[in-house]
């Protein structure tokens, strides 16, 4: 399976943040790739009002994302945002082209490290998996990388390959968070976990607590190696997956079938 990252940075302007789009598919198709991977806030980046850009997933952003992809023939995954309930929207992760029609509601929210998503972002419930061509693609956004049990019951519901996008805040000690999560995470699903994000935004974060990205894009294998990384910088990946090497990781190394559950309540006995 080939997939393609671009990690790009996203404007404040939709129909701007479309032309990078037309391009990078027009770019990962012209390399043969099958799966193309673009940041979360594809659509519109953070650190701006979200309700005014929201569309609902069949509106006219998503449908020329899914124009794009099916003239291209190849499924595209971008991250946008969709209206919520009362003055929230969803950051909604679409996955469009070739076949495939599929949405992602970001389930664990931002409210970490002086940033407080959950103000204007509502919690998706449900996690999501979809076949392409004949590879089960597993989906998560952002701070949805530090939860490992997404990645197992994504596993569970027949992902060997997990796409991870992102806004990656800035900070001490952040790339290394991302890099060292993107590595766990693939060896607690023993699946591939693609992991897109924006590129750092240089001088516009600057005085910002809003997530606009570091870059670092990385695909890594089942058993946590890294396969191919990007640095800070735009930049674009293409990589082919040995899909292979997922059933031999799992044979290897059964971690979802030795998994055991424990109940969350009751008491400890302290001597």
């Amino acid at each position: 399976m080939r997939i393609a990252l671009a990690q790009i940075n996203s404007t404040d302007d939709p129909a701007a943040n479309l032309d990078l789009v037309a391009e990078e598919v027009a770019r990962a198709a012209g390399r043969g790739a099958r799966l193309l991977v673009l940041p979360e806030a594809t659509m519109c980046r953070f650190g701006v009002p979200l309700g005014p850009v929201a569309e609902p997933v069949d509106g006219p952003w998503a449908g020329e994302l899914a124009a794009l992809a099916d003239a291209a023939g190849i499924t595209v995954v971008a991250g946008a945002f969709s209206p919520g309930g009362g003055d929230r929207v969803r950051n909604t992760l679409l996955v469009r082209g070739a076949g495939v029609r599929a949405d992602y509601d970001k389930i664990h929210l931002y409210d970490a490290f002086d940033f407080v998503e959950s103000e204007s972002v509502e919690p998706g419930t449900d996690p999501v998996v979809v076949d392409v061509d004949g590879v089960g693609v597993g989906f998560a956004t952002c701070y949805d990388l530090r939860f490992p049990d997404l990645f197992t019951a994504l596993a569970d519901r027949g992902a060997q390959v997990v796409v991870v996008v992102a806004s990656w805040g800035a900070g001490p000690g952040k790339v290394e968070q991302w890099e060292l999560l993107a590595r766990a995470r693939a060896l607690d699903c023993t699946s591939f976990v693609v992991a897109c994000g924006q590129a750092d935004p240089g001088e516009l974060a600057r005085g910002s607590s809003a997530p606009l990205g570091v870059g670092h894009s990385r695909v890594v294998g089942p058993l946590g190696d890294v396969v191919a990384a990007l640095g800070a910088e735009r930049g674009h990946l293409v990589v082919d997956l040995d899909l292979e090497r997922v059933a031999r990781a799992r044979a290897a190394l059964p971690v979802l079938e030795n998994r055991r559950s424990f109940r969350t309540t009751g008491t400890t006995e302290r001597a």
